[in-house]
């Protein structure tokens, strides 16, 4: 098990482990101990409750987040003929007409954020779940990332803007980018409310018990747990 370095455990010390911080608190308590020498993400973790191996405890869906992602989102779109060319007039960074690409993409490319397909091209796309599918990449109706042709630009648009996807992996948890540490409190705490939200809007009606935990962390910094209670009523 790797050793951490003398920063991450200054920066632990500051945090008390049995402590459940109110959001804002949590919140600034993140970045302070931020010790990596780069703009840092901040991620929220959420524990669930749910059997994700049950069709009716899944979630997943998307949020846009009022102040972004602080980073360039690239967009891919599988489309051909007139979508295709919608697609490139609306700023897609790749798209996926042609066999070229999607060899490229069935030998390990994936050098995207967000995968966008019309209905007519899932077929093509579904071919590709072993490459797109455990990197979160395939595009899902549930998630808004496939789309008739004329949807394109809007679709497009909002992935770049800083659309995030929120879904239960197989652990029953949730991995979600909300920022950077650059952004500041006010801003983080502005996209980490839309995402609570947006989560318990998405509670599947057979829930018992939906939120666990859920805990905010940088890249490479410490976890702060959060009050639930509080987070769910933002």
């Amino acid at each position: 098990m790797a050793k951490h370095g003398k920063k991450y455990r200054a920066a632990a010390e500051k945090v008390e482990r049995d402590t459940f911080y109110a959001p804002s608190d949590a919140m600034d308590l993140t970045m302070e101990t931020s010790t990596a020498n780069f703009d840092a993400t901040v991620e929220v973790h959420i524990r669930t409750g749910l059997d994700p191996r049950k069709a009716d405890q899944q979630v997943r869906d998307t949020v846009n987040l009022p102040h972004g992602l602080g980073k360039k989102i690239s967009v891919l779109v599988f489309a051909e003929g007139e979508g295709a060319t919608i697609a490139r007039e609306a700023g897609a960074d790749y798209v996926a007409d042609d066999d070229e690409m999607m060899k490229k993409i069935q030998d390990g490319w994936t050098d995207f954020d967000v995968a966008i397909a019309t209905p007519q091209m899932m077929g093509k796309a579904g071919r590709l779940g072993r490459v797109l599918g455990p990197r979160g990449l395939m595009p899902n109706p549930k998630a808004g990332t496939v789309v008739q042709a004329q949807d394109l630009p809007k679709a497009i648009e909002e992935s770049k803007a800083g659309k995030v996807e929120y879904r239960l992996d197989k652990t029953a948890n949730m991995h979600v980018p909300i920022g950077k540490v650059s952004f500041g409190s006010e801003k983080l705490m502005g996209n980490f409310t839309a995402l609570m939200r947006a989560v318990v809007k998405a509670r599947p009606a057979v829930a018992k018990v939906y939120i666990e935990r859920i805990t905010f962390a940088s890249s490479m910094g410490p976890g702060i747990k959060v009050d639930v209670y509080q987070a769910q009523n933002l």
